[in-house]
């Protein structure tokens, strides 16, 4: 369950759970002074003794400081100069996860003209506290600690922060679903369970079209059905649709998703370990999914299309093999070298199918593609490949200002050769040498004109070890950052 969060005007909370925050070095604000006063300068005496100097996520926090007071926890914002969307969201996730389950409510007091950064706060908070125990027993649900019901924030213009956070409040719902899909253990989110669950995204009004198996054959998806045909789950293509802006006839902006529901690698199989892990290939169709859900709840002035293909890669006695050749739904015909290398084959597909049919302004496509961009980039950016440089300036600029950071990879016609085959128009890996840049050069051959940007979400779309924004697990990548691009820039 997502806290509820309110907002209201400045003022000293006669009692509960408070979190103040401070800049580094920096004046302290009206609300801490109130509270100190109240205190009788116990903020103060303890900020001394626990050396705090305000720097980002730095935490100083007072237990039962006075009657009325359970809990009082100073959290850092960093340089003032320096703070950002991005700083607001991680010191509110940071302030939520020094109480959580220490609390039932929660106030938050901002200050210094906060109102523009007081709902990214809300947001940091709503996101730090997610947790995923669907399948633990009541035992282990914890059921006996306290969980975070309520958030209060008080800021000096909360009127207009109460307004704004009705489109703040749908990315936190857009994100907890897709947190929730890629949590998921693989039997349960089978590819046609993931289409059912889009399904009740009709009660939002987004259309909903699926594409199965018998569809996908008459439409010549021989690249996204090779890596299915392990499987005994049927694969699913479904097709999202929001009108938001009827009158604007523009064409829509598409956003398409990788949605491997497990990948065990197929005859190219993966280590034993970590493989558990392979529940979260289906990432970036869940971010697609909880993006459309955004959108939709927060009835965003646009017309938007969400692809996703949905398949399990699995071995059998069925399965494809290295050395496979398949014609894909452009006509273009795919060596297969390695069956571990299968998210570019569905998104090969429903690349091709999405340009065609519905000729977009634009393609973003998502998907946890490759370990090598891991090994470039590491947990702290996505992978950003394109055509298209004005796609991807406003990408990266958006992402370092909400903290959902990108790095623009190079591509180019050196990279592209790597992929020539001997047997078939194209082989799907390119070599060791340059991973995730082959792997964006092979789906940039299915885009055709249509200007396109792959974000290869691998290192940033779960977590080992969690972050101030949320627990172990799904991070929900992508959601913000997509949101924000069609909120600046495509919105009527």
């Amino acid at each position: 369950m997502i806290p509820t969060v309110s907002f209201a005007s400045l003022k000293k909370p006669e009692k509960g759970d408070i979190v103040l925050f401070t800049f580094e070095n920096g004046e302290q604000s009206d609300s801490f002074r109130v509270i100190n006063k109240a205190l009788d300068d116990a903020l103060t005496r303890a900020i001394a003794a626990e050396e705090y100097k305000g720097k980002l996520g730095q935490v100083c926090k007072l237990v039962a400081p006075s009657a009325e007071y359970t809990h009082v926890v100073i959290v850092g914002l960093g340089e003032q100069a320096d703070f950002s969307i991005a700083k607001a969201r991680q010191a509110g996730g940071v302030a939520a996860k020094s109480l959580q389950h220490k609390t039932t409510a929660l106030t938050m007091m901002t200050d210094w003209d906060f109102t523009e950064y007081s709902t990214y706060i809300a947001l940091g908070a709503l996101l730090s506290v997610y947790e995923f125990n669907k399948y633990c027993t009541e035992k282990n649900k914890k059921t006996d600690t306290k969980h975070l019901k309520e958030i209060q924030v008080l800021t000096s213009d909360f009127e207009a922060a109460q307004k704004d956070w009705g489109n703040i409040a749908a990315v936190a719902e857009g994100s907890y679903l897709t947190r929730n899909l890629v949590n998921e253990p693989a039997n349960h989110l089978t590819p046609p369970e993931f289409a059912k669950r889009i399904k009740e995204l009709e009660t939002l009004g987004v259309s909903i079209e699926i594409l199965n198996r018998a569809k996908m054959e008459e439409l010549g998806f021989g690249a996204l059905l090779g890596v299915a045909q392990g499987s005994d789950a049927e694969p699913q293509t479904v097709i999202m649709q929001w009108k938001g802006n009827p009158e604007d006839k523009e064409a829509p902006v598409a956003f398409l998703g990788k949605g491997v529901t497990f990948d065990s690698g197929g005859i190219s199989i993966k280590p034993a370990g970590g493989m558990e892990d392979m529940k979260m290939d289906m990432a970036g169709a869940a971010t697609v999914v909880g993006l459309m859900k955004t959108l939709a709840t927060r009835k965003a002035k646009a017309n938007v299309i969400g692809v996703v293909g949905l398949v399990e890669n699995m071995l059998s006695g069925n399965a494809q093999r290295p050395g496979d050749i398949v014609t894909s739904a452009s006509g273009q015909t795919i060596e297969v070298l390695n069956t571990d290398a299968e998210g570019r084959l569905v998104l090969a597909d429903i690349l091709w199918y999405t340009q065609d049919r519905f000729k977009p302004r634009f393609m973003i496509n998502l998907a946890t593609l490759t370990g090598a961009i891991v090994v470039a980039l590491g947990y702290e950016y996505a992978g950003l490949f394109s055509n298209n440089d004005e796609l991807s300036e406003r990408l990266s600029t958006i992402g370092n200002d909400i903290g959902e950071k990108v790095w623009r990879m190079p591509m180019g016609p050196a990279y592209d050769k790597a992929l020539d085959a001997q047997f078939a128009d194209m082989q799907n890996i390119g070599g060791r040498d340059g991973g995730s840049i082959t792997a964006a050069q092979f789906l940039q051959r299915f885009v055709n004109k249509t200007p396109w940007v792959h974000l290869d979400i691998a290192g940033t779309a779960y977590t080992g070890k969690g972050t101030d924004n949320g627990p172990k697990g799904a991070t929900s990548f992508g959601v913000c950052l997509l949101n924000q691009l069609v909120k600046d820039h495509y919105e009527a």
